[in-house]
């Protein structure tokens, strides 16, 4: 009897299974949906931002303004400034970045090449979370004369210049840094990297007075670093430094003019000890050293020589004691005298002269 009681029941039972089972499947189908809406979103993508500018520190116009003050050398000074304005200047063309290792051989991790055209940019960089030891170098690109040498090693890694006796004038300021970087995996992070001016100009200011003309006069300077070592800061000499070949500039109608020429800086003077090139706190005031640092030969042929057909020249050799500095324009002013040499009220230049000169390097015209 029990048993027969059960089975209405069951198929009660039943039918409201096959009632609810539609009700069920519609359930599953919208919890599928539902999940399908609540997967977990990416985080996004950490990074890190690297702003880079252009420090110009220079003295350019205060040494424009000591040594060219007379009212007639206004236009010269001009001049000056436009011929130079390429290289003291707040403005890169492109920008070399490398990234290395801080430990062992501090090996080059990650290079970027930029052109930049700006005195301020900035990039983004996905860097695997480490410290970095960060270098950069700007305006190498169009400088024929230097080049980024030995950068698979982070202490080696330099601004090289060609190797010559003779060579052409800097065309472009270089820029340099260095920075160390910890980057971090978690968090977005931003870092400012400062560019300093590594290189600097020279120019020898000359008054033809008696000899009428300054375009057969033929002007070099010599005695400066050969190569720069970015991440030290530090400038390398040789023992042999190149002949730098110098450019005339001058102002219309003017017969005075300044032979300029551009390089890396000269020695200190040994008293000074080693020296930072980033330091901005008086950058160029020196004590003149016991020694010449650096010079100017200049050549300038006898009048008298032209009118027998063989020209010959008086050199005279200015040896300069003060040092000439990353950023500085130094300006030394002289005249000719009655026998084609070449004289100076400078306290600080020294003077030597070979009347009959016998040329020992090739005097371009």
């Amino acid at each position: 009897m029990i048993v027969n009681q059960m089975k209405p029941l069951n198929h009660i039972a039943y039918a409201l299974g096959c009632l609810l089972m539609p009700v069920a499947l519609a359930s599953c189908s919208v919890i599928d949906e539902d999940l399908s809406g609540c997967e977990p979103k990416p985080e996004p993508e950490k990074s890190s931002s690297l702003t880079y500018d252009l420090q110009l520190v220079t003295n350019m116009t205060t040494e424009l303004r000591t040594e060219l003050e007379l009212k007639m050398d206004i236009d010269l000074a001009g001049e000056i400034r436009q011929h130079l304005s390429g290289i003291f200047t707040d403005f890169a063309h492109d920008v070399d970045l490398s990234f290395y290792d801080t430990v062992g051989d501090s090996v080059l991790l990650q290079k970027d090449e930029h052109i930049m055209d700006a005195n301020q940019a900035s990039y983004t960089l996905n860097l695997p979370m480490r410290e970095y030891m960060h270098l950069a170098a700007a305006n190498v690109v169009d400088n024929e004369l230097v080049a980024v040498s030995n950068d698979n090693r982070c202490h080696r890694s330099m601004l090289s210049q060609v190797i010559r006796d003779t060579i052409d004038s800097h065309s472009t300021g270089l820029f340099t840094a260095r920075q160390k970087m910890e980057v971090l995996g978690d968090v977005s992070q931003h870092f400012n990297v400062h560019l300093y001016i590594a290189n600097c100009a020279a120019g020898l200011v000359i008054d033809p007075r008696d000899h009428g003309t300054l375009d057969d006069i033929r002007v070099f300077s010599t005695g400066f670093a050969t190569g720069f070592n970015i991440c030290d800061s530090v400038f390398q000499y040789s023992q042999w430094p190149p002949i730098v070949k110098t450019t005339l500039v001058r102002a219309e109608n003017q017969k005075k003019g300044a032979f300029l020429s551009v390089t890396f800086p000269s020695k200190e003077p040994a008293s000074a000890g080693t020296r930072n090139v980033i330091e901005t706190e008086e950058p160029f005031i020196a004590q003149p050293g016991d020694e010449p640092l650096w010079e100017f030969r200049v050549y300038v042929p006898h009048q008298s020589s032209k009118t027998r057909g063989e020209t010959t020249y008086t050199e005279t050799v200015l040896r300069v004691k003060e040092p000439l500095r990353a950023g500085q324009l130094k300006l030394i002013k002289c005249w000719v005298g009655p026998n084609s040499e070449v004289m100076t009220n400078n306290p600080e230049v020294s003077t030597s002269v070979t009347m009959d000169w016998e040329p020992g390097l090739v005097i371009e015209n």
